[in-house]
C-alpha cells in the first residue's frame, strides 16, 4: 500500500467559510476519486512526552490517505477534484509537509531495507 501523509497548520484567521470550503473540497476528493482506499484524520495532541519539547510547532492536523499502489496515488493527484482541493489547501494553510510512503506490515521490515 501507498500512504499519502499530510501534516498541516491552518492559516491564522481562516474564516468559517474558508474552513468549510476546504473541508468540502477534501470530502469531495476522497469520495469521488476511485483510487482512494482509506482515509484517517487527526488533531495533534500533547501529553508531556519528552519528544514534544524538541518537536517543531509545524502541524496541528494530519491527514493520511491510502492507495493500492503508486499509480493509484498518481491518479488521485491528477484528478480534477484533487486540483480543486489543492487550490483550497494552498489558501488555507500556513505550513504543510507532505510525504508519500510505501507501507508494509511489521513483517515487511526487511523488504523496506530496515
Amino acid at each position: 500500500m501507498v500512504w499519502h501523509l499530510v501534516l498541516l497548520k491552518a492559516r491564522t484567521g481562516l474564516s468559517a467559510e474558508e474552513r468549510q470550503a476546504l473541508i468540502s473540497a477534501f470530502d469531495k476528493a476522497v469520495r469521488e476519486i476511485p483510487t482512494v482506499r482509506d482515509v484517517h484524520l487527526g488533531r495533534r495532541i500533547t501529553h508531556g512526552a519528552g519528544y514534544e519539547a524538541t518537536a517543531p510547532d509545524a502541524a496541528d492536523f494530519m491527514v493520511s490517505i491510502a492507495f493500492d499502489d503508486l499509480p493509484g496515488l498518481q491518479a488521485y493527484l491528477n484528478h480534477p477534484a484533487h486540483q480543486e482541493l489543492g487550490n483550497r489547501f494552498s489558501q488555507s494553510v500556513s505550513a504543510a509537509s507532505v510525504y508519500d510512503f510505501d507501507v508494509e506490515s511489521l513483517g515487511g521490515m526487511e523488504k523496506l531495507g530496515i
